[in-house]
């Protein structure tokens, strides 16, 4: 690895190798061509975002921007904002979706003009969101717009388009492996051969070998069973926790979709025992994709920053006793307006997610060598 590629140090306050908090970031925030025919002229994620009402009394709907508005992520200074944001409150670097459809790109401008102009000088890597894309936002789910079609014959074609990212310094890196994460890894036709191709091309390319992560999504087990590093958990994909819609007053009398207490969620998370494979834990500052499923929406209702920070104080804790180099959290997310889990300013709370998030990682930071928090014991012994 030549030096201009080696991983940047990074160590807490006792020299330690610091906890890593890296926020999924959605480039959904632009109108583009397919969008347009798809969805009507000029559609992007705020047209979702704002169509939004409550179904259920107390019901936190709409969602809307704070400190940077309805933004346009072609927009240079908007992505530079974005970074100093996230750094101010900690977070070491943002985890952008990649949307490649059998060498089709969508949504590639706001990553790939980060890369070019080398700003936001603020870390990234990136995960494959390897779906078809459906009119599920409407309900006709059977109806594919773009898939992904995969076979092996694309996989060599994928790797050779990532190795720009890969070479940037800017990269994140596990003990010099760039990161890479592939959201559905029981889509690939064969995911071992993808694996220990895309290790060959990156060893002969001078990149070394990679990190790969599968994410915990609806089909995913050991990761070593495909040639894959570690797992990346994925709230609220895995959600087991119990319904609470007889407590509701509802205002929608359509709706049909599933209400859950985050309250309980996160004590059910908190709880949930390690596996024996490596599993890097995720948090997420709420869920509510009413502005995109409407009546078959999702909500996790009595979601709050006070008891978020708790949530990201575990995980922090559990991700501090991981080897050094390893040290990783991530969050769902930076900006998933649509789905009601955003890191970024809304008009409700301001700049509250952010300073829990803060605060939670600086107390795992300075924590880092306890076995397990007072919190998560007493959970435990319940």
């Amino acid at each position: 690895m030549t030096e201009e590629h080696r991983p940047r140090a990074r160590l807490d306050a006792n020299g330690n190798d610091a906890l890593r908090a890296i926020a999924f970031y959605l480039p959904q925030f632009h109108p583009i061509p397919e969008n347009d025919l798809w969805w009507g002229a000029g559609f992007t994620e705020w047209t979702n975002v704002t169509r939004a009402r409550p179904i259920f009394a107390g019901h936190y709907q709409p969602h809307l921007p704070a400190d940077m508005g309805f933004y346009d992520l072609r927009v240079a200074q908007t992505r530079v904002q974005q970074a100093a944001l996230a750094a101010r409150y900690g977070i070491h670097g943002f985890c952008y979706y990649y949307y490649w459809f059998a060498g089709k790109r969508l949504l590639e401008t706001p990553v790939e003009s980060m890369r070019s102009s080398g700003e936001p000088d603020f870390p990234y890597c990136l995960c494959w969101a390897n779906e078809n894309w459906t009119r599920r936002w409407d309900g006709a789910d059977k109806e594919v717009l773009i898939a992904q079609n995969p076979s092996r014959a694309d996989d060599e074609r994928l790797l050779h388009e990532l190795l720009p990212h890969f070479r940037d310094p800017r990269y994140i890196r596990v003990n010099g492996r760039p990161l890479f994460i592939v959201y559905r890894i029981g889509d690939l036709p064969d995911a071992t051969a993808t694996a220990e191709l895309w290790r060959t091309i990156a060893q002969r390319e001078g990149i070394g070998e990679l990190y790969l992560c599968a994410a915990k999504t609806y089909d995913t087990g050991d990761p070593t069973f495909y040639g894959f590093d570690a797992v990346v958990e994925f709230p609220p994909h895995g959600l087991r926790t119990v319904t609470m819609h007889e407590q509701l007053d509802l205002l929608d009398p359509e709706f049909r979709g599933t209400v859950v207490d985050y309250r309980q969620f996160v004590v059910d998370c908190v709880t949930t025992r390690e596996p024996s494979y490596t599993l890097h834990r995720t948090v997420m500052p709420g869920w509510d994709n009413t502005a995109r499923r409407l009546h078959q929406a999702l909500v996790f209702a009595h979601a709050s920053p006070e008891v978020y920070e708790l949530w990201t104080r575990e995980v922090a804790l559990q991700a501090c006793r991981k080897p050094p180099g390893e040290r990783l959290l991530f969050i769902n997310a930076w900006n998933e307006w649509a789905e009601g889990a955003h890191l970024e300013p809304d008009r409700r709370f301001g700049h509250q997610y952010l300073a829990a998030t803060e605060r939670a990682l600086a107390y795992a930071n300075t924590r880092a060598g306890d076995i397990e928090s007072p919190l998560g014991a007493a959970l435990r012994s319940t």
